[in-house]
């Protein structure tokens, strides 16, 4: 945790939310250790073990759902980041010549198992991590905004969040209503922006965890997912709860949808343009 990263602000604003009366203290921010090589040096000077060297002093972190690189030569984004670096994953040009296919299956937009194994989510995310994984897919290369004001340069390894995120949304597709979906995913950017400011304690990460609970209440069903080569893409999906109507959305002949019925929905939708379009032609200004 660094002077110049979010973590700082994470674990303190976590500490104002939950014991207001600690101290922090914040060695980083206060000793004379300016660099990572400076780290590395301390470490060595003192018969620390450090999984880095001054050759490839690249910060890592590392949780269930994933593993990040920065810093070396990463910094610069006109680097293409080395292969082996990667952890987590094969590099998908190593990775098997055959895809692999995954089932997963979700209960109110929470995974429970997987092919067809009844899984808790932390097995479940380290056994698809490494089925994932082999298959070179989750590799991710970004720039962030930092909270602190600048931009910096990653490498993310997340095999199982990558398939999941995916699958998830999958049934989403099937079972929410169009004005639900849509309103949804700008409601999932300000989550995820408060998460990344540190800002979980917060009043409105608990409303919004209400309104996303709501959602996922019909967000069960059974995915297919297929793992290429650093490819994961959907092979299939169903749902009880699927709103998809094959017999209406279908292009052969129908009994159910009178596509005259299409005239009048366009005429009366597209009104305010033909009114603006009539104003403009009107007033001279087209």
């Amino acid at each position: 945790c660094t002077g110049k990263g979010n973590d700082q602000v994470r674990f303190e604003l976590a500490v104002k939310a939950l014991a207001p009366d600690l101290k922090v203290i914040a060695p980083w921010r206060e000793w004379d250790i300016r660099s990572r090589e400076d780290a590395v040096d301390y470490a060595e000077a003192r018969g620390i073990p450090v999984p880095v060297t001054k050759a490839r002093p690249y910060s890592m972190d590392r949780n269930l759902w994933h593993l990040s690189h920065e810093g070396a030569d990463l910094e610069d984004p006109w680097n293409e980041p080395q292969e082996d670096m990667l952890v987590l994953i094969t590099p998908p040009r190593q990775a098997p010549d055959q895809p692999a296919y995954v089932t997963l299956d979700f209960e109110r937009g929470i995974p429970v198992k997987l092919d067809g194994e009844a899984l808790d989510p932390v097995a479940l995310i380290r056994k698809l991590n490494a089925v994932a994984g082999a298959n070179g897919v989750g590799i991710v290369d970004m720039v962030e905004n930092r909270l602190v004001g600048m931009k910096s340069r990653g490498i993310y390894e997340t095999p199982a969040g990558t398939v999941l995120f995916a699958a998830h949304r999958e049934i989403e597709l099937l079972t929410l209503d169009r004005a639900t979906l849509h309103f949804k995913e700008s409601v999932a950017l300000r989550y995820a922006e408060l998460v990344y400011d540190g800002v979980w304690f917060a009043p409105l990460r608990e409303a919004l965890d209400a309104f996303v609970d709501s959602t996922q209440r019909t967000v069960t069903g059974t995915v297919v997912m297929k793992l290429y080569k650093g490819n994961c893409s959907p092979a299939g999906a169903k749902s009880p709860y699927s709103l998809y109507d094959q017999e209406l959305s279908t292009f052969s002949r129908d009994e159910i949808y009178n596509q005259r019925d299409a005239e009048g929905f366009i005429n009366l939708f597209g009104l305010p343009l033909k009114v603006r379009a009539m104003m403009e032609q009107k007033a001279g200004l087209r």
